[in-house]
């Protein structure tokens, strides 16, 4: 295995560093509890928080900014975070007008929010609502998910429920705007190689060197099924096909369409993706707003990309083109 890290057990702890390094005017961090959080005025608002393992950067402290979410608490690689940093950066952000929590679906991410929630309700605040995200349509349940994974469209929630945060609206009215985005929200990827974990200096998961994983996890969780490698345009038409159908997306709707890299495949790569995705939307009549190409939500160095859709309104529309100042410059 060959990084840019130094002790692999401070691989988290040192890239977080960089990141509040970086950004020192508008990012705090919290070492001993991975909590990155925002340090620039946001007065009058629902804070916004979200958390995960470590590993699938630049979500979500790298989201961390005016216009999206004000707090991101980091797990260990692949893991979830600690209950106790999850307290504590809800206590950080809020301003009295409660937080949100966006929560990926995996069962030890949603039992320390959970569990977060319940202690601060019994200590008497913030008040907390969570929403749950499960945009992946791979698997509808499995040994590995409480249910569908919440995976790269969750970005979509944020940016839409930040950007809605901004304006004051309260925090009921912005649990149901992230039930909503959710509910119109698809996406389906698929990995032509392993990831490598920095702890462990090996593959996650074994991978042929002629296969690919057709809707694979974030962590490298089995999906649909294992086949053989073929060329780009069949397997980007087998997850289309897939979302589609799903919502499903009709002739005549309008979308947001973000190609998502998953750590390890080139830019050009993700865009030969996008033109095939173009191709196909078109073809089925479905109209689309605007198009995001880039590592949004990653697995480590996972070689391989996901697809997700964004079915529109204008309210969405209005809130996904609203300035967002976060490290990095993707919305």
């Amino acid at each position: 295995m060959k990084k840019i890290i130094n002790m692999p057990e401070d691989f988290v702890k040192e890239m977080l560093k960089g990141l509040a390094d970086s950004r020192p005017e508008s990012i705090g961090y919290i070492p001993e509890k991975r909590i990155i959080y925002r340090k620039d005025p946001f007065i009058n608002k629902v804070a916004i928080i979200s958390g995960s393992g470590s590993g699938h950067e630049p979500d979500q402290a790298f989201y961390v900014g005016r216009g999206m979410l004000d707090a991101a608490c980091a797990g260990p690689v692949f893991a979830a975070p600690t209950l106790d940093a999850i307290v504590d950066s809800a206590r950080l952000v809020d301003k009295g007008r409660g937080v949100l929590f966006l929560v990926k679906n995996y069962t030890g991410d949603r039992a320390n929010f959970e569990m977060a929630s319940e202690m601060l309700e019994f200590e008497g605040g913030p008040v907390v609502e969570t929403v749950i995200i499960n945009d992946d349509v791979a698997v509808k349940d499995s040994t590995f998910t409480a249910g569908r994974r919440g995976v790269a469209g969750a970005v979509f929630v944020y940016k839409i429920v930040g950007a809605k945060s901004e304006e004051g609206t309260n925090i009921d009215d912005l649990k149901k705007l992230a039930v909503e985005v959710n509910d119109n929200l698809r996406t389906m990827g698929y990995a032509l190689k392993s990831c490598t974990h920095p702890e462990k200096g090996s593959a996650t998961f074994e991978l042929g060197d002629d296969e690919i994983e057709i809707g694979v996890g974030l962590h490298g969780e089995p999906g649909r099924l294992r086949i053989k490698y073929e060329r780009a345009n069949a397997t980007i038409n087998r997850l289309m096909e897939s979302i589609i159908s799903d919502l499903p997306y009709k002739s005549g709707d309008e979308v947001a369409l973000l190609v998502n890299g998953l750590g390890g495949s080139p830019i050009s790569e993700l865009y030969i993706a996008a033109s095939i995705a173009h191709d196909i939307l078109k073809s089925n009549g479905i109209r689309i707003f605007k198009t995001y190409v880039n590592n949004y939500c990653t697995s480590l160095d996972m070689e391989g990309c996901s697809v997700t859709l964004l079915k529109l309104n204008e309210e969405f529309k209005r809130l996904l083109i609203s300035p967002a100042d976060i490290p990095v410059r993707y919305f």
